[in-house]
């Protein structure tokens, strides 16, 4: 609850700071501040210190693991703003506005990750969602982020009628809204039960940009400010994948065998067009897009094993995910050329940038050591635990192999091939986030039990 407040207040304070503050920079150290703020917030609400007490009827349980994860959303968008605050404001002139979306963002993510009714589950969803519809067409002198923003709108408002549509069917059938209360039982299937479930099935993976619903996804995070499409890619869409496993885990729990194969078929399909189409990308930001497809196969499988292992690897492989993904892009923003090209002799000119992407890569590519690398284990691990589709991990091993080529192209640009001087405008404060990001993975790959510790406190 702390954090939920507290992220609609401070988004509140920073729509007004633009009238406060004639100049970027008081907005900046505000907003960063407030973070801070925000994420002791949470931390302390961890430890049972509680700054707000209201009556929630059970609409909302802010348990250990939604404030683990709630913690680790606003501790990554803490260090986006410390990276890419710089970029953003050259987005455009409304960056107190991008602030104060970012917050209300957060908001609906505290929402999303401990939601106890479908209600509660929908409005946190469109809280996310509202937000982020704006911020991909921030740069409005840009066709590309109008069309995506538009694009992004219109296939958003469609998502979320199915969404209504699968949420109005398990009415019917339960007679409440509360996961709680809902009966599933295999003697009592029906056709409203089994078609509101895969309404809620589709909707969810739409937001997460799960195949077949992904389509959306290259041109949306390709088209939006490269600034903005780091947060949506990672702090958004992990969010989204937590509010995936509490409503299978609490609502349908009892129907897995029914929706077990097709979440499998889903991960399959998603695993294979995220790495293959990555292969054949020029330019590394739509790379990146198409990479971020395929690493929502490996987080969805924390929906289909649905068991401890599963919980535990969800939360690392998004702190993973989220350092590594908001790293390259904060490079990314800071340079001309996209291409592959573009990063050629990048480790000559710039070696700390140069340094700080590879490690960024290879946890993205499950490289050992790194952070990455344990999320996917223990992904796998929790597939391997429900002690079926076997061939799901082994497919899911291939494709983890695949996604090495795409990823070693930049390195190898990088290191081994000769380029023009960048002019990637990095300062030094930046340079010492983005050492400390790469140290973070390689800390989270060494001793994931000092993280996991903070959860079972």
């Amino acid at each position: 609850m702390n954090a939920l407040v507290l992220s609609a207040i401070f988004g509140v304070v920073m729509m007004f700071s633009g009238v406060l503050f004639q100049k970027n920079a008081p907005i900046k150290t505000t907003g960063i501040i407030a973070m801070i703020l925000l994420f002791l917030a949470n931390c302390m609400e961890m430890r049972g210190i509680q700054f707000f007490k209201f009556d929630v009827s059970g609409f909302m349980a802010f348990d250990s693991y939604a404030l683990f994860f709630n913690g680790i959303a606003i501790f990554a968008t803490l260090i986006y703003l410390l990276i890419t605050s710089s970029q953003m404001e050259k987005v455009g002139k409304n960056f107190p506005d991008y602030l104060a979306l970012i917050f209300f963002i957060i908001a609906g993510i505290t929402i999303t990750t401990s939601f106890k009714s479908l209600l509660t589950l929908f409005l946190g969803i469109e809280i996310i969602s509202i937000p982020l519809y704006i911020l991909t067409g921030a740069d409005k002198k840009n066709l590309k982020s109008n069309e995506a923003a538009l694009k992004y709108f219109l296939m958003g408002s469609f998502s979320t009628g199915i969404m209504l549509m699968g949420i109005a069917l398990i009415y019917g059938s339960q007679g409440t809204f509360t996961i709680d209360k809902m009966s599933f039982t295999m003697a009592a299937k029906s056709n409203l039960h089994i078609a509101g479930m895969l309404f809620l099935l589709f909707a969810m993976s739409f937001k997460a940009s799960v195949a077949p619903f992904h389509f959306w996804t290259p041109d949306v995070y390709d088209g939006a400010p490269t600034v903005f499409t780091s947060f949506m890619a990672t702090i958004v869409k992990a969010a989204v994948f937590v509010g995936f496993v509490r409503l299978f885990g609490g609502a349908f729990g009892k129907l897995e065998d029914t929706w077990s194969i097709w979440v499998a078929i889903m991960i399959a399909a998603t695993l294979f067009v995220g790495n293959i189409t990555a292969v054949f990308q020029q330019s590394v930001k739509r790379m990146l897009s198409y990479s971020s497809i395929a690493q929502a196969g490996f987080l969805l499988f924390g929906v289909y094993a649905m068991n401890d292992a599963a919980r535990e690897g969800l939360l690392i492989y998004s702190a993973a995910y989220c350092l590594a993904t908001i790293g390259i892009f904060a490079v990314l923003s800071k340079m001309t050329d996209y291409s592959f090209e573009g990063f050629n002799g990048l480790a000559k000119h710039q070696p700390v940038l140069a340094f700080t992407t590879t490690i960024c890569l290879l946890s993205l590519a499950g490289i050992p050591l790194t952070a990455g690398f344990l999320g996917k284990f223990y992904m796998l691990k929790a597939a391997i635990m429900t002690g079926q589709h076997l061939w799901l991990v082994i497919f899911a091993v291939v494709m983890a192999a695949v996604s090495v080529y795409y990823y070693f192209r930049v390195i190898q640009a990088m290191y081994f091939k000769e380029g023009p001087v960048q002019s990637v405008a990095a300062s030094s404060f930046e340079k010492y986030t983005l050492i400390a990001v790469s140290i973070l993975i390689i800390l989270l790959g060494i001793f994931p039990g000092t993280f996991l510790g903070w959860l079972y406190f």
